[in-house]
């Protein structure tokens, strides 16, 4: 049944089932929360359902039966009363606003996996990792055009439209008011369905007008579950990649699909290693290996960094490794705990914070990894410094 490829978020779509039973499905729904943690896999799995022909009839009332014309065309969003909308940049600028040439790709990998990382902000190219450098956005020609026109005609095969509106608080001022003219007058077949992370970015009159559902953060264990039963990985990897996840299925599928991911986690835990006994002969050459991987690689590196010294704070506090992101490397951070009891491991996390938003504002990078390192060296001696680099108004820190 298609409530069944949600992952976890069961108090939600147990409220979604049981307004499909008592008939009692809202003009409008917000799914809100965090990135990659079910909504756009609840919205289409509810899109199917209202329009499945058998729900009910031969088939449970609050799901889909997955089975019928209606369900494996909402499957493959090639339902003709299914509409679904993502924001992307700006193609031209004329006033035609077509749409990009892998939009299509997008939607068949979405049908394909509701977890897949489709969105244009975090992806710029299908084929690569790093986000887009354009504003993407909702438009009005195309919300007006794929959403507002379809929405404004009496259904074609079922008996409801539906438009699922992905990453609504990407909407620009315009598009707003006239998508709320949508809300202010609603047509009794069609149901709107808005996912968003960011509420308050939204305008508050569209909140309004939506009955809102929020989408939690996936427990580690629910995604390595996930990990092991649909990707068939195994369990070593799938602890590390749920731990790493940060509550995202999406970002699991990313991490999976990462071929540097290993190498990239050995690098950050060799940093941290060579920052501790600051050997300049040993250091410097891994300084200069990490500072050509280029900006996107660098602030995963960091993240990575955060999640050890996630572990280490975890560690010391309980003493006990299963919560560990690095779970297979139980045994280095518990020499680490018991060997350097006087680290300060409040400023290592707080001194990797600060890399990576240097990062991120064309820093030397070399200079910045360098100062980095002689910082957390002195962090691991109960030493630490409260921040990598100062205004040029105060007082330089040493390295």
């Amino acid at each position: 049944m298609p409530w069944a490829t949600v992952i976890g978020q069961e108090r939600v779509t147990d409220a979604l089932a049981r307004a499909l039973e008592g008939d009692r499905v809202a003009h409008a729904y917000l799914f809100h929360g965090p990135e990659g943690v079910g909504k756009k896999a609840a919205a289409l799995a509810f899109a199917q359902a209202l329009l499945c022909e058998r729900r009910g009839r031969g088939a449970p009332a609050g799901d889909a039966c997955g089975r019928c014309l209606p369900c494996t065309k909402a499957a493959r969003l090639l339902h003709p009363d299914l509409h679904v909308l993502l924001p992307y940049p700006k193609q031209s600028s004329d006033a035609s606003d077509p749409l990009p040439e892998d939009y299509p790709e997008r939607l068949r990998r979405l049908a394909a996996n509701p977890y897949a990382p489709v969105d244009y902000r975090r992806l710029a190219k299908l084929d690569g990792d790093a986000p887009s450098n354009k504003q993407v956005e909702h438009r009005i020609r195309p919300l007006h055009e794929q959403v507002r026109r379809a929405l404004g005609f009496v259904p074609v095969e079922g008996p409801r439209a539906v438009a699922v509106v992905a990453d609504a608080d990407a909407m620009r001022m315009e598009a707003a008011n006239a998508f709320l003219k949508l809300l202010e007058e609603p047509s009794a077949h069609a149901v709107l369905i808005l996912t968003a992370e960011r509420v308050d970015q939204m305008l508050p009159t569209i909140l309004s007008r939506c009955q809102r559902l929020r989408f939690d953060p996936l427990p580690p264990e629910v995604l390595e579950a996930a990990l092991a039963e649909r990707e068939g990985v195994e369990a070593g990897r799938a602890a590390f990649v749920a731990r790493m996840a940060d509550g995202s299925y999406t970002r699991a599928l990313a991490l999976l699909s990462s071929e540097d991911l290993a190498h990239h986690r050995q690098l950050a835990l060799e940093f941290v290693r060579r920052a501790y006994a600051l050997d300049v002969t040993k250091l410097m050459p891994l300084v200069e290996e990490v500072a050509k991987l280029g900006r996107e690689p660098i602030k995963g590196l960091f993240s990575l960094m955060l999640g050890w010294v996630r572990d280490l704070v975890l560690y010391r506090t309980t003493g006990q490794t299963d919560a560990l992101v690095n779970v297979d490397q139980a045994e280095a951070v518990q020499a680490f705990v018991a060997r350097l009891p006087q680290a300060r491991l409040d400023a290592m996390a707080t001194l990797v914070e600060e890399a990576a938003g240097l990062i991120e504002r064309n820093v030397h990078t070399t200079l910045l990894l360098t100062v980095l390192a002689h910082a957390l060296h002195d962090a691991m001696r109960g030493r630490p410094r409260e921040r990598l680099f100062a205004p040029l108004s105060e007082p330089a820190l040493t390295a």
